[in-house]
């Protein structure tokens, strides 16, 4: 069956057109994490999730938030790789949270040792169940900018250490550091990883300004 979630939350992409989805018939709308697992399979979607079982669709982005996405991962994967003590997740990535959410920042990096602690089932299926030390996330033309503070917040009641919000359309970036309040820095040239990614600088040119 098809069921048109068009009552559904869609506070990370307010404008966009809600998604029909293909449900098995024993699967209801709002649904538990397992059921999560399986509707992301057969959809091939991923799917944010609330443990009270809302779904927000992710849908595909537009190709100039997509370009400056794969920027983004690839400047921060190429650090990780030569840096080697942390693991990079791009935006396909999910994580069960320890506040019982799914959610998937638009690139992630969590430390080596703590990726370690997880079995190999627990990193190949599913949804890795902890928290990354460091996201960020791209603001695109239909995002809601209140909703992606919102989601920062959460980021780091759930342990995240440093979390970066880059807005394009506004040309600035708020840091998110656990007990401190939120920085804003209007149109940066860089950023630095600070003691959460050491020795990591993020050239913006081409994700914050051409």
């Amino acid at each position: 069956m098809s069921v048109d979630l068009r009552e559904a939350p869609t506070a990370t992409r307010p404008d966009r057109q809600p998604l029909p989805l293909v449900l098995p018939p024993d699967i209801r709308p709002h649904v538990t994490y397992d059921e999560l697992l399986r509707l992301c399979a057969i959809n091939e979607l991923f799917f944010e999730w609330d443990p009270d079982g809302t779904l927000y669709v992710m849908p595909l982005a537009a190709g100039g938030s997509s370009h400056r996405n794969a920027s983004l991962t690839t400047r921060l994967g190429n650090w990780a790789e030569d840096e080697g003590q942390g693991i990079v997740f791009d935006s396909s990535a999910g994580f069960l949270l320890p506040d019982g959410k799914v959610r998937g920042p638009d690139a992630a990096w969590i430390r080596r040792e703590r990726w370690q602690t997880l079995s190999r089932e627990q990193q190949e299926h599913g949804f890795p169940s902890l928290a990354p030390d460091f996201v960020v996330e791209l603001r695109s033309p239909s995002d809601d900018k209140k909703a992606l503070r919102d989601k920062m917040q959460m980021y780091l009641s759930n342990g995240v250490r440093l979390a970066w919000l880059i807005d394009p359309i506004s040309y600035d970036v708020e840091i998110y550091r656990p007990g401190r309040p939120v920085e804003t820095l209007a149109r940066p040239a860089t950023l630095s990883g600070e003691d959460v990614l050491p020795g990591f600088v993020l050239d913006l040119k081409g994700i914050l300004f051409d």
